[in-house]
């Protein structure tokens, strides 16, 4: 498969087996969409069935078949949970609409028992992957994981899953769930995983919405560790997000101030400023599935004739389980 160039698409879902985490039964779908995002549960599913008879909740596949030529693909798209559909009858036939959860929602639903705290000098993925052991679904940790620089304490009404995201974000790790809901722990991406160009890999449509978050872009970054801070401004008058260029100041501040190796403080406070101004360009697009691209993701777009040319990372992605798996995505500028 040439996921550059068309291809015919179909869909069904299969039934799975917590245990063996494998399909044990397939059924037929008429539509629906899969949705991810970087909120806690990261993504979620709603199908339109019909017979669809379970009156309990069942681990459920998304799959899509695609053709092209004399190629094919069978791709997981999505494995969640699914609750207890809602019905309409129509003579002998009962359409239902069934929504699923993510994989994570089991790590969602169990507070932590007060006094929980995550010990400092800890490997931080192992942490998640024992937080997230609730889960039926694989696990994976791709690397060597860094340790928490200091202890983390679980707060009143503290999720095992929330406290996964506060310790991936004290190492600057990330989740990433594959479409057989296989549970990946790893490094934040640094490289594009994929470009799309308007010459060589023109899988977008032509209508692309740009806007710019000028209003809450800072002007000012103060950053604060330790009971010292450091303040960076931009007062260049080239930046349409300086002092000098909007007349008025944008100040933003951080407590929680996570340096690199060797960088001080007044360099963070630099970096991050630049990172802010860079969060300020967002694009909304359609485009044909990739399976390669998922939220989080880096990717590069070279469409110079509406003026973008950078490295963007997908903040949302909506796919329609129709012709060609259309797939609306959302990216912000990355510089």
């Amino acid at each position: 498969m040439d996921w550059n160039k068309g291809y015919s698409a179909s869909f069904y879902a299969s039934f799975v087996d917590p245990v063996t985490w494998r399909d044990i039964e397939r059924f037929e779908i008429k539509g629906g969409s899969i949705s991810r995002s970087d909120a806690d549960l990261k993504e979620s599913a709603d199908l339109d069935c019909v017979n669809y008879d379970q009156s309990r909740e069942r681990w459920v596949r998304i799959w899509l078949d695609t053709k092209q030529g004399g190629a094919s693909s069978h791709t997981a798209l999505f494995t969640g949970l699914a609750t207890s559909p809602d019905k309409d009858l129509n003579g002998f036939l009962s359409e239902t609409k069934v929504e699923l959860y993510s994989v994570l929602k089991p790590a969602s639903d169990i507070y932590l028992q007060r006094g929980y705290y995550a010990p400092i000098n800890t490997a931080g993925a192992r942490v998640v992957a024992d937080l997230l052991s609730v889960v039926p679904a694989p696990k994976e940790i791709a690397g060597d994981s860094p340790a928490l620089q200091s202890a983390i304490i679980a707060e009143d009404g503290e999720t095992r899953l929330t406290m996964a995201i506060k310790v991936l974000e004290a190492i600057n790790w990330r989740i990433t769930i594959s479409g057989t809901g296989m549970i990946r722990i790893g490094p934040k991406p640094t490289e594009p995983v994929v470009s799309f160009d308007a010459l060589e890999n023109d899988c977008i449509e032509p209508e692309i919405s740009v806007s710019y978050d000028w209003f809450s872009c800072p002007n000012i970054f103060r950053a604060i560790t330790d009971g010292v801070s450091a303040v960076a401004r931009d007062d260049d008058p080239r930046s349409p997000f300086s002092v000098a260029s909007r007349g008025r100041e944008v100040w933003q501040e951080e407590d929680d101030c996570d340096l690199a190796e060797n960088e001080t403080l007044a360099e963070y406070a630099k970096r991050r400023l630049r990172e802010e101004q860079n969060l300020a360009t967002m694009l909304d697009y359609d485009r044909r599935y990739h399976p390669d691209v998922g939220v989080g993701d880096l990717i590069r777009l070279h469409y110079p004739g509406q003026g973008i040319d950078g490295v963007y990372e997908v903040t949302k992605q909506s796919i329609t389980l129709g012709a060609g798996a259309r797939t609306s995505e959302e990216v912000r500028s990355r510089g």
